[in-house]
């Protein structure tokens, strides 16, 4: 079977290393690996602004050939599986496949293609290629994962990134704490704690956008009410210690779960996030291709 990316479980934890390490390595001008002859199909079926564009940067940075698949035109609209759909690709000498599905574990369904997958989200699964980057932003800032005290606040139910992240955070032996209102709580993950009692004792303030395309209507939203309770405001912004850092995996929804003037503040690294993704995202490919001796 090829070595897929579809999970923060298929690395261990010295590949995570390896992967921060080499996306700092590429960021700080390291030459990454160039490959002329390869094709990779971006399949997004959920909207992306980041994911979808750093990885289209960080496959030509790699010299890839890049089929970008328009959902909109194709026989997906006829009634073709996904996997029918991925199998066709692998036909015509796609030699990798990126995915955003919004079925979680979309990927269990794509066993027998014999090409690697790398998922850039699984509905309100698994993040991977996000989570790897927000550890690579961590462990630029403080030169280690293991003892951080991390505190992330928002939708957790329906975030693959909360899920993600905290599944790899605790196994690299950080702390990791949840704030949400009792609606967003996921009791298969960590301790919620108060936001105002544990915001000056965070090293990293990670922040969630409210999923409202995952609630089905049933969730009565109030943006002042959610920004007031839950939101990271210039009251609670003044309480950080000062070599904390503010994250967030963005969309931003300015003054819901940030206040606009906060998402430059000087803690903020959300666009420095943003950059670190398409480093990181090269070096996943890096290894997939390695790793599958493409």
């Amino acid at each position: 079977m090829p070595k897929n990316l579809v999970a923060m479980s298929d690395l261990s934890n010295e590949e995570v290393y390896e992967l921060i390490r080499r996306g700092l390595e590429l960021k700080n001008g390291a030459k990454p690996l160039a490959r002329e002859d390869l094709f990779v199909g971006n399949l997004f079926f959920e909207n992306s602004t980041r994911t979808k564009h750093s990885f289209e940067v960080a496959e030509h940075k790699l010299k890839l050939n890049v089929i970008n698949f328009e959902t909109s035109t194709s026989s997906i609209n006829k009634g073709e599986s996904l996997y029918d759909t991925c199998k066709t690709l692998e036909m015509i000498d796609c030699k990798i496949l990126v995915i955003r599905h919004p079925e979680r574990e979309y990927y269990k369904n794509l066993r027998k293609l014999n090409i690697p997958l790398v998922s850039g989200g699984d509905g309100s699964g698994e993040h991977p290629s996000q989570c790897l980057l927000d550890l690579m932003t961590m462990y630029e800032r403080f030169g280690k994962i293991e003892g951080l005290n991390v505190v992330i606040v928002g939708d957790i139910k329906n975030s693959r990134v909360a899920r993600s992240n905290y599944n790899i955070l605790t196994r690299l032996g950080a702390k990791v704490n949840f704030v949400c209102p009792e609606v967003f709580v996921d009791k298969t993950l960590g301790q919620v704690v108060d936001f105002d009692e544990i915001i000056s004792q965070v090293d990293v303030c990670m922040l969630l956008r409210v999923q409202h395309e995952r609630h089905d209507g049933q969730v009565i939203f109030d943006k002042e009410s959610y920004h007031t309770g839950y939101g990271l405001t210039l009251e609670r912004y003044k309480k950080l210690k000062d070599g904390a850092i503010i994250m967030h995996p963005a969309p931003v929804n300015r003054g819901v779960e940030i206040a606009d003037e906060l998402v430059e503040a000087e803690k903020s690294l959300i666009f420095e996030q943003m950059k670190n993704g398409m480093y990181v995202r090269q070096a996943i490919l890096e290894k997939i291709i390695r790793d599958n001796n493409l």
